[in-house]
């Protein structure tokens, strides 16, 4: 494999992985009452607790991979927030028509973001981080 990719591919990725935990992270504090209404909707139990968890992995999780500090242990606690969190909110199954082909792309891209997770929990973050490995 060329040398370039190897060295900056990883940097790249984490980078692009982090981008949609530290936005929806900024997002639950900046709307958080309306988070909040969503979560009750799906009939979670202990609404502002489990926000204020999520958020708190989303921008722990995020910062972890974007500045590939302890970034294996980052991305391991996103890949197992991703689990519950894509069951609950892209229950596909339990939809029709539009929607359900709307949550089965949600659901799919979750799972090709494990897929990413896994790979950085796996290999480390690569030479241009904070732990360089």
């Amino acid at each position: 494999m060329d040398r370039p990719l190897q060295r900056y591919a990883p940097l790249i990725g984490r980078i692009l992985l982090s981008v949609i935990f530290l936005f929806s992270a900024f997002g639950k504090v900046t709307h958080f009452s309306g988070m909040e209404q969503f979560m009750a909707s799906k009939g979670m139990p202990a609404v502002p607790v489990l926000l204020v968890l999520a958020l708190l992995t989303e921008a722990l999780g995020g910062l972890s991979l974007l500045l590939g500090f302890k970034a294996r242990w980052g991305a391991l606690l996103l890949f197992l927030f991703l689990i519950p969190t894509t069951l609950i909110f892209h229950d596909f199954w339990a939809l029709t028509g539009a929607m359900r082909q709307d949550m089965q792309i949600h659901f799919l891209k979750n799972l090709a973001i494990m897929g990413g997770l896994l790979m950085v929990a796996a290999n480390g973050p690569g030479a241009f981080s904070l732990d360089k490995e």
